[in-house]
């Protein structure tokens, strides 16, 4: 799918998820991302689009990007490159090798609920926000 514009989808369950979206919005100063939890609408079509058989579906962070999709580290990466600034230091990650990269992710990811809780349901945009959600 193209927007037009960089969408993070991330599981809008998950406090730290919620957590890093929150830290993304104060730092896109250009207000470039937009964003969309896994478990909503457009991230589901997202998913059914990108992985048609749902036994490959992906429980992570990932960023779309022109019809190109980014997941686990290398979304992490993609993303944090894109806010600029000292940001644009992550370009430094990409000599890591993604297995070991994406290693790392996977164990703070399983741990996660644990580390940093659950919610009941996706967290809601503020007013001001809205618009920089999909749905």
């Amino acid at each position: 799918m193209k927007y037009g514009y960089p969408i993070l989808y991330f599981d809008g369950v998950c406090n730290l998820c919620n957590t890093a979206v929150q830290w993304v919005i104060k730092r896109d100063k250009q207000e470039q991302f937009r964003f969309a939890s896994l478990q909503s609408e457009a991230g589901q079509s997202m998913l059914m689009s990108y992985f048609p058989e749902k036994s490959k579906m992906p429980d992570s962070v990932l960023l779309e990007i022109d019809g190109t999709l980014y997941a686990k580290s290398s979304a992490a990466i993609k993303l944090l490159q894109m806010l600029g600034g000292v940001y644009k230091l992550s370009v430094i990650a990409w000599a890591v090798p993604r297995f070991i990269r994406d290693a790392v992710y996977d164990f703070i990811a399983r741990n996660r609920y644990k580390w940093y809780g659950k919610r009941d349901s996706c967290m809601l945009p503020t007013p001001e926000l809205k618009s920089r959600f999909l749905d």
